[in-house]
């Protein structure tokens, strides 16, 4: 009766959950890319955006390191950003 194989297991992403996820994914890649330089969370939001005046992009950066500092992936000891040991270790990885 079914003609369509099943998704299951298969959740659709909002698109709001997707931008967050890209956001997260371009600031965590910066900060990978520019280590062992590290810098503070208003420098690395002004190099991602190229200097933007739009608050909703600086928004969406700060709030990336945010969720990327409570995944465990990035830090901010003094309010500079550093990738974590682990994220650096999958970075070799990939890299590698």
């Amino acid at each position: 009766m079914q003609d369509q194989p099943s998704a299951a297991g298969v959740r659709e992403v909002p698109p709001a959950e997707a931008q967050d996820m890209r956001d997260q994914g371009v600031v965590l890649i910066h900060v990978l890319t520019q280590y062992p330089t590290v810098m503070t969370i208003p420098d690395l939001v002004r190099e991602i955006t190229a200097g933007s005046a739009d608050f909703g992009e600086g928004d969406a950066m700060e709030r990336a390191v945010r969720d990327l500092t409570g995944l465990g992936l990035l830090r901010c000891p003094g309010g500079m950003v550093v990738p974590s040991h682990a994220a650096l270790r999958v970075y070799d990885l990939l890299e590698g």
